[in-house]
This record gives C-alpha cells, sequence and structure tokens, in this order.
C-alpha cells in the first residue's frame, strides 16, 4: 500500500490496524498517528496470540519495508488474510509530508547497524597490524553484511534492538494485547451500527 492510498484511508475514516514493527525507540521518535508498536521479535515470537486480535485489514509498517515484509510473512503464516506492507515505510510517509506524532529523536536501527560495523572492521583492520588474524573479524563482518542483504535480515539488528537504548519506551506482550483489545471494542460496536442489531432466532 502507497502512502497516499494510506493517507485516504486515514481521511475517510476507513482506518486499517497499523501495526509498526519497529524499535520502541524508533516508534517514539516518530509514528503514524493511531499505530500500535509491535516490535518485529515481539510479533515473530506471539505471532499466534496476536493474530487473534488482528481479523480485519493491517497495514505493517517499518523504516523503509524490510522489516514489515518479514512480519508480513510471519502472520501470513499464521493464517491472517488481508495483510498489507506500507510501500517505503517511514520514510515514503515522511517524504510525503503525512501526519506524524514526534517525540525525542532516536537514532534508527539501520544507521546504528551501520556504526557498529563500520566501527568493527576499522577496529580490526587497524588492530590487524600488530595482530595480523584480526583482519578475519573484518571478513566476518562483510560476510554477515552480505547475509543479511541476500535474505533480507539482519542478525546484527535484532540484537542492537534488545539494547536499552532500543527498549526504552515498554512494550510487551501483555500491553499491546491490551491495547488492541481496547480498540476491538468501539470497532465492534461501530459494526453493529453499521450492520443493526443481530437477529435473535424464535
Amino acid at each position: 500500500m502507497d502512502p497516499a492510498t494510506l493517507r485516504d484511508l486515514l481521511a475517510d475514516g476507513r482506518t486499517p490496524r497499523l501495526l509498526d514493527v519497529r524499535t520502541p525507540g524508533e516508534f517514539a521518535t516518530a509514528h503514524i498517528p493511531g499505530a500500535y508498536n509491535v516490535p518485529l521479535d515481539l510479533l515473530r515470537e506471539h505471532r499466534d496470540e496476536l493474530r487473534r486480535h488482528l481479523d480485519e485489514e493491517v497495514v505493517l509498517i517499518c523504516r523503509s519495508g524490510g522489516r514489515a515484509t518479514q512480519a508480513e510473512r510471519s502472520l501470513a503464516a499464521a493464517g491472517l488474510p488481508n495483510l498489507r506492507v506500507l510501500d517505503g515505510g517511514m520514510l515514503a510517509w515522511q517524504a510525503a509530508n503525512a501526519p506524524v506524532n514526534r517525540g525525542r529523536p532516536r537514532w534508527d536501527l539501520e544507521r546504528q547497524v551501520r556504526l557498529v560495523a563500520g566501527s568493527i572492521v576499522l577496529a580490526s583492520i587497524l588492530a590487524s597490524v600488530f595482530v595480523p588474524g584480526l583482519k578475519w573479524v573484518a571478513a566476518f563482518i562483510g560476510a554477515g553484511l552480505t547475509f543479511a542483504a541476500l535474505t533480507n535480515t539482519c542478525a546484527m539488528g535484532m540484537l542492537l534492538s534488545r539494547l536499552p537504548y532500543n527498549r526504552g519506551t515498554s512494550c510487551d506482550l501483555d500491553s499491546v494485547v491490551g491495547q488492541l483489545r481496547q480498540e476491538d471494542q468501539p470497532r465492534q460496536a461501530d459494526q453493529v451500527r453499521q450492520d443493526g442489531p443481530a437477529r435473535t432466532r424464535p
């Protein structure tokens, strides 16, 4: 789903369930109004529990689309239909000047990965002048980044997402499910108003 289409849905009041799968730190920095933060690692681990609260159309959001695509595959494997990924993620949404709730700025996960990977490679190459074997550390990081690009996954990113810096905002299964349940009640009430009261059998 492109940002313009999602923006039109929000403006018309036909809001799909928005799941932002970035880290809580990234979510707190900037997110689409009405979105729920369900970090990718939490979604993967508890997809069956979350699936029971996600029967309607779901739009998955991340920074640029990679993590949201992984979340789509995970939820689809759990049997959830009507899944969409926001094309270009938050980068495209913000480029379109669409509405955003903003908080304290933090580095996004991809930038953190570049910093850590680049620092390890640089340090290992410099140190290999004295300890030649350390050059293989740089080779290992390079191989890991190549594998991450080919598989559209990132083990280093998943590890960094668990740091306190990225977990600054509380986000666990109970709180996420609690928010989804609160949202289910008005949605069900709206559906009853649209469909009319249920008929009872004689």
